[in-house]
């Protein structure tokens, strides 16, 4: 294939989805440290002598703040120092058609702090930069936006790749000629290479959706907002039968039914499971309306496509292992942005120079 040719669709590549994956490379970053980052606006809890809530009297807390929310869901504290963190849908919240997090003080049922889930840019900056590396804050032409410039930032790779593969060794074993003033670019690319890959690839597979025709052809539409009822069993009774059923199971998040015979769904991760796997998500144990086992989606009961599907999230976001993974997908995950300001800064010059 002409060289020539190659050079201009990596260049043309680079140019479309430059803006993008600086973009895509400063708000991913900062998303590696979404949890540690979020503490600085998530409120502390004194804790105290008082017994812990139980799931019960926090939901019916809940219910008497809230008396005409939907209840969505609740994540669980690791600890008593941290609170139960509710999602709700109310009608004095923006007519009850954005969400709502209602922080609940896990020893008195207090409520200590209230803010958007995705659009409250004043408090909750994280939940606004994780839906803008998702959709750009523009609905469905944001994750159409993100499908296709995944697509062109992957080309702009390969093309780089099959047009300075004989550099790649150079870089990789230190030697002199791959290291020049003129070949940063091509450095940062090269020691990134795998990250990008790894990272782009992975985007890619999780907005593949936009580019199937039931994308296109489903309609918006507004939820119906409906007072969620009262739980009709005792939560914390059902969960130590659970417990004894299931010892290494941990509980992360609760999604509460929406009516007298819908199914209460609780997400965690056993023990057992390997590392790659979400520690809130992975797993499912969903209860009926008596407090019973209804039926349970474990990691190693769904499809292979459905675990992939887990871990390939897993591996976009960083989120598999401690700190030192953190800091390398932060420290790579900028790689992105300084190609596309290399980049575009080479483009300049090489235009600037044939006037």
């Amino acid at each position: 294939m002409n060289k020539k040719f190659i050079f201009h669709i990596h260049s043309i590549a680079g140019l479309v989805s430059g803006l993008f994956i600086l973009l895509m490379s400063l708000s991913g970053a900062v998303l590696v440290f979404h949890e540690d980052l979020d503490q600085w606006q998530s409120p502390g809890v004194q804790n105290s002598s008082n017994s812990p809530y139980s799931v019960n009297r926090s939901y019916t807390a809940m219910q008497k703040n809230y008396p005409h929310a939907q209840i969505s869901n609740c994540d669980l504290p690791d600890n008593l120092n941290q609170p139960f963190v509710f999602t709700i849908y109310d009608s004095a919240y923006y007519k009850g058609k954005s969400a709502m997090q209602v922080f609940l003080d896990p020893h008195t049922g207090n409520v200590l702090k209230t803010r958007g889930v995705s659009d409250d840019v004043r408090n909750n900056f994280m939940g606004w930069v994780s839906k803008f590396h998702n959709s750009f804050h523009l609905g469905k032409t944001g994750e159409w936006l993100l499908g296709f410039f995944a697509l062109v930032f992957l080309l702009s790779i390969i093309t780089g790749v099959i047009l300075f593969r004989k550099n790649i060794k150079a870089v990789i074993f230190f030697k002199k000629e791959g290291y020049n003033k003129n070949n940063l670019h091509q450095v940062i690319g090269v020691y990134a290479l795998a990250f990008n890959l790894l990272t782009g690839f992975t985007g890619f597979w999780m907005q593949r959706y936009v580019f199937k025709k039931e994308f296109y052809t489903e309609d918006n539409y507004t939820p119906l907002l409906k007072t969620s009822p009262p739980l009709t069993f005792k939560f914390d009774s059902a969960f130590d039968v659970v417990k004894k059923q299931y010892p290494d199971f941990t509980p992360g998040v609760i999604y509460f039914a929406q009516s007298n015979k819908g199914k209460t769904a609780v997400y965690g991760s056993r023990a057992s499971n390997a590392y790659i796997h979400s520690k809130k998500m992975a797993d499912v144990i969903f209860l009926d309306s008596t407090g019973g086992i209804s039926k349970t989606r474990f990691i190693n009961e769904i499809s292979a496509d459905d675990r992939y599907d887990i871990i390939n999230s897993q591996l976009h976001m960083g989120r598999f292992g401690g700190a030192g993974v953190k800091i390398i997908y932060f420290v790579f995950g900028l790689s992105g942005g300084v190609l596309s300001i290399t980049g575009f800064l080479l483009w300049y010059r090489r235009r600037k120079d044939k006037k």
